[in-house]
Parts: C-alpha cells; structure tokens; sequence
C-alpha cells in the first residue's frame, strides 16, 4: 500500500464519517420528533424509548450509507481538486484509475460490511425493535405467540391457529391448522383448510378436513368446501405482521422460507424479490462511490465541485435512486418484473450511468 493511497483512504474515511455522522443525526432527530409525540401519549418509559432508537440504529445504517459514500466522494475529491492536489497528481504521471482506486476500495469494504448487517445484525434488531414499541411502548400483545417459519397464534380462548403462509393484504391465509381445545386443555377439534379468507361475513374457511375427539378416543372426520369461523383478528393485523416478516429474517432463514413457498406451490415473488433486494442493495455503495467519482472528474480530469454542489448532487442522485429501487421492488413484489431482475434493476441501471460518465472521463 503506497503512501499516497494510505494518505487519499485516510482524507476520504474523515469526510465519510462526517457525513455519515451528519445523515445520521438528522435522519434520527427527524424520526425521534416524529413519534416521540405518539409514545408520549402511551406514558412510555425513557428508557423504552431509547432502546427502541438503539434499535432502530442498524436500520437506518444501512439505509443511508450509501448516500454517506456517494456525498464523500464528491465533497473529497472536490476539497483535492480545489487544493491542485488532483493537478500534482496529474503531472506526476499517475491515472485517474488510480486516484479513483483507495474511493472503490473503501466503498467495496463498506458494502461487505453492510451485507453482513443485511444478513445477521439488522434482522435481530429490527425485531427488538417492534417488540420494544408494540409490547413495552404501546403496550399491545403481539399477534403470533412464536413468530417463526410456522406461526402460531391464538385466535380465541382455547384456539390456536397455525399458518403456513399470509397473503401481504392480510385477506388470505394458506395451509390453516385448527385446534380447538376444552376447558381443561385437552384437544377436542382440529381442523385443517387450504384456505381462510376474509369476507363480507368474516372469515370462511374453504376446502379443509374437520377431525373431532370424544373422551373415549374416537374421532368422527368430516369434509367440508366452506365454513364460517370466528376470529378477533382483522385482515390489518395479518398484513402488518406480514409485511414486517421478511425483514426481520436472516437472509439464510429468508432464502429457505423462498424454498419452501416454491416446493410447496405457493406464491413466492415478494419474498423472492425481498431477498434479492436486501442482497443488492450493500452495493450501492460501492457504485455512488463510481458515479461520484465520474461526476467529479467529468470534464477535465480535474474538475473539483463545492461543498454545496456535492451535498445537493448527492442528495439528489440519492432520491434518484430511491425512487428506482421503491418502484423496481414494488413491481417484483406485484409479479410484474422478474425478483431477480426488481431487486438489481437500480444497481444496474446506475453501474450503467457511472460508468458511461467514468468513461467520458479525460484521462
């Protein structure tokens, strides 16, 4: 490693924590203001409330690094540029590709990282997260007693309720399994149903098996098309548990749980293209370092911008990509596009524009 690299990741790295720094705070003071009111409201302790934040923290990391690295870059090699530091390097002989070379380095160890807190940090955390404000803040019980693969839930004094699978509006349920207990907890019904769906009458169970138990151990087995069932639970608590569900999964666990929707014959694209979405996205920083680097050097090769054109540059290239990736995802969710092609259509689409600009770039 060569004294000028050691020196240009060392004057990038200062610049990146202040602007990470920066991001952070403001996203979290925005975000603090915006429900500190509602949680007041519940006489939720401090002390709640501050680990909900801590909480919340890898979250937002990994949300805004990206934006961190591709304002770095710019306001770096501009505060070089506008020193002729850029100039001298020039003159002594060495490449753009070179300069550009401790950026892509940097930006590809942030990815790593990131991808790592993608895969086992940020799961946990964003799990702590929702128990914290739904059991300790808001002071609710959860809707499913074992939050796993499998849910269990309890859908009335003596009836648990297991699902294999919930549709994102809530108004589905696949593969239900029934169990009906007596008052002294001995099992007295099960019922098995391909499907719950929520109506006009409430909830319907369709094509399904009712098994019932005598104290004797006989049982009598009846098969029905449809039946009506009683729940508490609307359609909202199904499709908020299900819309949490993926992000607070491992991508191991999430990768598994996509193989098993597609052996069993279930639809899988949200979470094929959640899965895809989380794995694309640490990259990000590794290609606004790119594209902050050509946007840098675009004209003359040692063009350097101000503090105030790079700050509005990044904040505009990220809004710009945040809208691509919300709508490529949204689609891959819907099944319009591909999973594989919704969660890396932004990456590619800004590789594609960074290194069109990169090589325009006069060497």
């Amino acid at each position: 490693m060569t004294i000028l690299f050691r020196y240009m990741v060392s004057e990038y790295s200062k610049v990146f924590v202040m602007c990470f720094a920066g991001l952070m705070t403001v996203y979290l003071v925005v975000d603090f203001f915006e429900k500190v009111r509602k949680f007041i409201r519940y006489d939720a302790e401090l002390l709640a409330i501050l680990w909900y934040f801590l909480c919340r923290t890898p979250g937002i990391a990994f949300q805004i690094a990206p934006l961190g690295v591709l304002m770095a870059t710019l306001l770096t090699l501009g505060v070089l540029s506008r020193s002729h530091e850029i100039t001298a390097m020039r003159s002594c002989g060495i490449s753009l590709y070179r300069i550009a070379a401790p950026f892509i380095a940097v930006a590809f160890l942030l990815s790593l990282t990131l991808l790592s807190l993608s895969a086992l940090i940020m799961p946990f955390a964003t799990s702590k997260a929702e128990y914290i404000k739904t059991a300790l803040i808001e002071k609710r019980s959860g809707l499913a007693t074992f939050k796993a693969d499998r849910p269990w839930i309890q859908a009335g004094n003596r009836t648990l309720l297991n699902i294999e699978m919930v549709e994102p509006d809530g108004n589905m349920l696949r593969g239900v399994h029934l169990y009906l207990l007596a008052p002294d907890f001995r099992l007295t019904d099960m019922i098995e149903a391909k499907t719950i769906r929520y109506g006009e009458q409430g909830w319907v169970l369709t094509d399904g098996v009712h098994r019932a138990l005598s104290p004797d151990g006989r049982f009598t087995v009846e098969r029905f098309r449809t039946r009506p069932i009683e729940m508490s639970q609307t359609p909202e608590d199904f499709s908020t548990w299900a819309k949490v569900e993926s992000d607070e999964m491992t991508l191991t666990a999430l990768s598994a749980y996509v193989e098993r929707l597609r052996r069993d014959g279930y639809s899988f694209s949200r979470m094929l293209t959640d899965y895809h979405g989380r794995v694309a996205f640490p990259f990000v920083c590794l290609i606004m370092a790119i594209v902050g680097i050509a946007l840098s050097l675009r004209r003359s090769g040692v063009r350097g911008s101000g503090m105030a054109v790079g700050i509005g540059q990044a904040l505009a290239i990220g809004f710009l990509y945040w809208t691509t990736h919300s709508v490529s995802i949204a689609l891959g969710r819907s099944g319009a596009m591909a999973p594989l092609l919704a969660g890396w259509m932004a990456n590619l689409l800004f590789l594609s524009f960074g290194g069109y600009l990169l090589l325009k770039v006069r060497q």
